[in-house]
């Protein structure tokens, strides 16, 4: 198929066999260019709507969706069979893993993390679209497998919710919360790692982010959990 506008790719670029980059909306739009910035590792299935920019350094799996009028920063990846609806604002370094859905007018800062199965809801009530708008996720927050976002919640910068949480509320920065609705249960800088090899977060950083991430070897596998 043919792209419905001009595709502009930067240097270095791998584009495999059965990518569809732009794609033409549905909507109707004023049709803009695609632009990928170097670098980039687009795997088969992936498609990219028309109206997308993206800067260097992206990397998807396979079967990744990317709608119109989307802006994604440096250094990001998007996973397989993750959707990324139209509209959004995506900054540098974002990581959104498998199974994901990033609901229309959703922003994500420098450095946010989706965990595989995140959903992001967008509509206080669905079908009306009047007053849609997805979260904002505050750099370097962490969502764990399988949350849900409400639409117009806040999850405050480096701030983790737990896997499996529904959160219908702002989030503090640095908060931990967790359940259905989540409910803060604590501070980020107090949480422990169970194998006592690193201090999780620092001042609110987690330790990816950190010096010592690189000083500190992964435990030999198969690891066992340790006991209660």
């Amino acid at each position: 198929m043919q792209p419905c506008v001009q595709v502009e790719l930067g240097c270095n670029c791998r584009v495999d066999a059965g990518v569809l980059l732009g794609y033409r909306p549905g909507r109707k739009i004023e049709l803009q260019p695609v632009r990928i910035g170097n670098g980039a590792c687009i795997r088969a299935g992936t498609v990219i709507y028309a109206s997308v920019e993206i800067g260097s350094d992206f990397e998807t799996g396979h079967n990744v969706v990317i709608r119109e009028q989307t802006k994604l920063g440096h250094g990001c990846s998007v996973w397989n069979n993750s959707t990324i609806d139209y509209g959004c604002l995506i900054g540098d370094r974002v990581r959104i893993h498998c199974n994901v859905y990033v609901a229309q007018y959703t922003i994500l800062e420098e450095e946010v993390f989706l965990a595989p199965g995140v959903t992001i809801a967008n509509d206080p009530h669905p079908i009306c679209t009047k007053c849609m708008q997805g979260p904002t996720i505050r750099r370097g927050a962490r969502i764990g497998a399988n949350a849900t976002l409400m639409p117009h919640v806040i999850i405050g910068e480096n701030a983790l919710v737990g896997a499996g949480s529904v959160v219908t509320a702002h989030v503090p920065p640095r908060a931990v919360v967790v359940g259905s609705p989540a409910r803060v249960v604590g501070s980020v800088d107090n949480l422990e790692c169970p194998f006592g090899i690193v201090k999780p977060y620092q001042d609110g950083i987690d330790v990816r982010r950190r010096p010592e991430w690189e000083a500190v070897r992964p435990l030999p596998r198969p690891i066992q959990k340790p006991s209660l």
